[in-house]
């Protein structure tokens, strides 16, 4: 735990060193950032925050999972094992979300479950859809927005491998990635590695969830479409990993192809920027094509694609898991970056159709501050939600201002399971509920309060 400062100190200096702080403007985040790791545990006055975090019990249940806060309030549903709509038990391993608007008014939460073994009591659609023998897949939750409470809920997608994280389309639908190259050699029915696309208004599983190979096989976390470009960028889940880009042939029909491509520091092939790099620094990118997305090799060498990349010069990345886009730009962590390992959170600025601008916003040089963050998605108000996965005590939802301040907003205080990785944030479509989930014990909450008074 590092030790508090001299907190006029830190603000004056912090204020000097601000240029700008516009909606997560570079100039002024990093420059905050750079004393975020200074203020330690005693963040209770944080500006941008909320204040200090305190046990709170779900109002519908009493139950006390969840410390944050004053103010704030939450309640608790789908946990694993409880009977859904459909007469299916809720999987486990609840993991990347996204949340929709429905024509009644409804909350409509697309819920990922990254469950990497075969099907048994806890599996997605009775092990249906894509593969049999595969027991991941999405389950699909309808909340009513003003209660906060589940109404229903049902399978959406089965026989996928372990549903890590995902993104949202423009038009409407989840892109649930997995985290694994498992296939037949690993006795599956058919290969794993893939991006697939589940429509966020149907009622009913998808029947045969379509592979979007051309986005490759390799071990997926995230993916964030620009809608200007309607550009998908994907991040890998590998201690070697790379950020890649796909340009689909039709925008709204990914499973028609395009073009997969990998990023490259411009002036400095094969880059390593998993340590030794400088907040506030911003290195020019530009791309080159992966001509094998699908490649034959990826069970054996779940690596083979990022390898294409390197022969070609691409930058290696630690652990590349969260992937959202908001104000123009692509936020990304990655959970192992920094020379302490503790994480780096790096925003990609497009700058034109070849090149871009790739800035590391924060890294962690204290784990009381950050460890080890996953998921993150853009709030309301410009600043990053950021949850932790690091199986050391209990598991944050960190805060990153728009001026650079990084804050405690929640924490999983669950007896017995306060190690749970937190995941899957997103905010409701009218922006008043944060919904996010605990994998362990296996829950999704929905938390709601003045956010105005902060940054979130």
């Amino acid at each position: 735990m590092s030790s508090p400062i001299n907190r006029r100190h830190l603000l004056q200096t912090a204020s000097a060193l601000t240029v700008g702080g516009l909606g997560l403007g570079v100039e002024g985040l990093v420059a905050r950032a750079l004393h975020a790791e200074e203020i330690g545990r005693s963040k209770s006055d944080v500006p941008g925050g909320y204040g200090a975090l305190r046990p709170t019990p779900a109002q519908n249940t009493g139950e006390y999972i969840l410390a944050l806060p004053a103010g704030f309030s939450y309640t608790v549903f789908g946990s694993v094992g409880s009977t859904m709509t459909d007469g299916n038990k809720t999987p486990s391993n609840h993991d990347g979300m996204a949340a929709f608007k429905t024509t009644d008014g409804k909350v409509r939460l697309l819920r990922n479950h990254e469950i990497k073994g075969k099907p048994n009591v806890s599996h997605v659609a009775g092990g249906v859809g894509y593969d049999k023998a595969a027991a991941g897949g999405t389950t699909t939750l309808v909340v009513d927005p003003k209660t906060r409470l589940l109404e229903s809920a049902f399978a959406s997608v089965g026989g996928t491998a372990a549903n890590c994280a995902g993104g949202t389309t423009p038009w409407g639908s989840w892109i649930t990635c997995e985290e694994t190259v498992v296939g037949t050699e690993a006795g599956f029915d058919k290969a794993h590695g893939y991006c697939f696309e589940v429509p966020a208004g149907a009622n009913a599983p998808t029947a045969d969830p379509v592979p979007l190979t051309a986005m490759g096989r390799f071990v997926h976390e995230a993916i964030a479409i620009d809608p200007r470009s309607n550009i998908v960028y994907l991040t890998e889940d590998r201690k070697s990993a790379g950020f890649y880009r796909f340009h689909p042939k039709v925008k709204d029909k990914l499973a028609e192809g395009g073009r997969l491509e990998i990023a490259v520091v411009k002036d400095a092939p094969k880059a390593d920027l998993r340590t030794g790099q400088t907040m506030g620094k911003s290195l020019l990118v530009t791309w080159v094509p992966i001509e094998d997305p699908d490649p034959k090799n990826a069970e054996t060498d779940d690596l083979a694609v990022y390898k294409e990349g390197v022969d070609k010069g691409a930058a290696t990345f630690a652990r590349l898991e969260g992937c959202w886009y908001g104000n123009g730009s692509i936020f990304l962590n990655a959970t192992n970056g920094g020379d302490k390992q503790f994480g780096q959170v790096w925003r990609y600025e497009p700058l034109d159709a070849d090149t871009g601008k790739l800035t590391l916003l924060f890294e962690s040089v204290d784990k009381s501050v950050l460890n080890m963050p996953d998921n993150l998605c853009v709030s309301p108000q410009g600043g990053l939600v950021l949850c932790e996965d690091n199986d050391e005590g209990s598991q944050y939802v960190r805060g990153l201002s728009p001026k650079g301040f990084l804050f405690d907003f929640a924490a999983n205080i669950v007896p017995g399971h306060e190690t749970g990785e937190v995941a899957g944030a997103t905010f409701s479509p009218d922006k008043k509920t944060l919904f996010f989930n605990l994998q362990d014990p296996g829950v999704t909450v929905a938390v709601w309060g003045d956010w105005e008074r902060g940054a979130l």
